[in-house]
């Protein structure tokens, strides 16, 4: 065995220096590396603290890569060299080949580290864009301009692409490229639309650092991965699987040999996933149940909302209301009624929010997901 080492992941155009180890590390040369933000020392702390590098660890691991899951403790999803390999082969098979790839992610989660880790596979460097102090997409087209490859990626989670959308420049430049994933959360079906209209090239990608990132693209599973439903929760499986968490060698998501039992619910109809929200985040509310994302993608659709979290809070009658957050489009002021009698065109009133706050943005926890227990503590 030997020791977990920490690997320090530069932001901006410095992390081009590690391309060298992560080339050793998808030839199995390099010990086992835990990615963490090499300017921030608190969270790099709490990876450090809950995933102990120094420690021995199974020679056949390549990188430790940190969930960004709900209960607040990181977990460490073990990923093996051929796992990382088999992702990054079969999301370039699933592109139509490889090609030079934009990074304006954190290198230390998944997504970002899977930009650099194709980038290795298909012998590229990528143009970085710095995010260390938010995204900018008035960076976009000059950073796409250097991209000099045949073919040309990047992955952006949903709220990045919300906000490259309004700038016309970043449109054009996201237009040009031969396919732009998004990961992380699912995004609004007026945004699927107005990047169609746009004529960028979309692909929604769909997993989690237990299965190097993205494995169904467009709820088609890539190349080896496999998908089932058991009782209306999504299990995952295939060669770019972790071999489990560290330090929890019988953690029940791994139970299963060959399948990861995730905290999604879905349905499969003709080969095709559709996600439809997080078994651990419904709200029981006067004896049913609500799905957050299910009432998500309903207000979404209101001209007035340009992107919005629903959560639960306390309620003496209820058990929990409905509440939603949401950042209103510019010059707009959608109210708790209409925002109630929007979502009662297609859901159950059950489903309506019975709370409104209007804020400026939405929390995240790790790359584009909605902080909802940091949305319950504000306003519970």
């Amino acid at each position: 065995m030997s020791e977990l080492q920490v690997l320090p992941v530069p932001s901006g155009v410095g992390v081009v220096g590690i391309l060298p180890l992560l080339s050793e590390l998808l030839d199995g040369t390099a010990p086992a590396a835990l990615p963490v933000p090499a300017a921030d020392e608190r969270e790099t702390r709490r990876l450090t603290d809950a995933l102990r590098p120094g420690e021995p660890i199974d020679d056949g691991v390549a990188l430790v890569v940190a969930t960004s899951g709900t209960t607040g403790v990181p977990k460490g999803a073990m990923l093996t060299a051929a796992a990382l390999r088999a992702s990054g082969e079969a999301t370039h098979a699933r592109l139509g080949g490889p090609g030079s790839w934009l990074l304006a992610l954190p290198a230390h989660h998944i997504a970002g580290m899977q930009v650099l880790l194709r980038s290795v596979l298909a012998g590229t460097e990528p143009v970085v864009v710095d995010v260390t102090e938010g995204f900018d997409p008035a960076v976009l087209p000059a950073a796409v301009e250097t991209m000099t490859s045949r073919r040309r990626y990047t992955s952006l989670v949903p709220t990045q692409f919300v906000k490259a959308l309004d700038h016309p420049g970043a449109v054009a430049a996201l237009a040009s490229l031969d396919a732009v994933l998004l990961g992380g959360a699912a995004t609004p079906a007026p945004v699927l639309q107005r990047a169609q209209e746009a004529g960028i090239t979309v692909v929604r990608t769909y997993g989690m650092s237990e299965t190097c990132g993205g494995c169904v693209y467009d709820g088609i599973p890539l190349d080896g991965a496999r998908v089932r439903i058991d009782d209306g929760r999504v299990l995952l499986g295939g060669p770019m699987l972790a071999t489990g968490y560290r330090g929890i060698p019988d953690h029940p998501a791994f139970a299963e040999p060959g399948w990861f039992r995730t905290d999604d619910s879905g349905s499969l109809t003709d080969g095709i996933l559709s996600i439809t929200g997080r078994l651990d985040e419904a709200i029981s509310t006067g004896g049913l149940t609500v799905v957050p994302q299910v009432v998500e993608r309903a207000l979404n659709e209101h001209p007035a909302v340009r992107e919005c979290a629903v959560f639960g809070l306390p309620d003496e009658r209820l058990g929990r209301r409905v509440t939603a957050a949401v950042v209103a489009e510019s010059g707009t002021l959608p109210t708790l009624d209409e925002l109630r009698q929007f979502v009662e065109r297609t859901l159950d009133p059950t489903a309506a929010p019975r709370e409104l706050h209007l804020v400026d943005a939405l929390p995240l926890r790790g790359p584009g997901k909605v902080d909802r227990r940091a949305l319950e503590s504000r306003f519970g």
